[in-house]
């Protein structure tokens, strides 16, 4: 099992808007792309100076599986909307041990 965290900071201005928006669309992804086995995505609840606004851990069967997802037109769509909102994303993808 692969997992992929990816933390988002928001640029200044971002609407609440937009932020829905950005969860709406994140929501679907599970339904839409079948390489998915774990979604879980959030708005950061401390604020402090070191957090970021938010948050996605998904998990994956494998790295071919994470890459097919990557290209995935449903998520690329969603990619450009974080694209839009965040001013900087940091990602780490991992192998759980048994």
């Amino acid at each position: 099992m692969l997992k992929h965290v990816v933390f988002m900071k928001f640029k200044e201005g971002v609407t609440e808007s937009q932020i829905e928006d950005l969860e709406n669309s994140l929501a679907l992804l599970p339904g839409a792309i079948e390489e998915i086995r774990e979604f879980n995505f959030g708005r950061d609840v401390i604020r402090s100076e070191r957090s970021y606004d938010f948050a996605l851990v998904s998990a994956f069967d494998d790295l071919d599986a994470l890459q097919r997802y990557q290209v995935h037109p449903d998520h690329q769509r969603v990619v450009s909307k974080v694209k839009a909102v965040t001013e900087k994303i940091l990602a780490v993808d991992f192998e759980l041990k048994p």
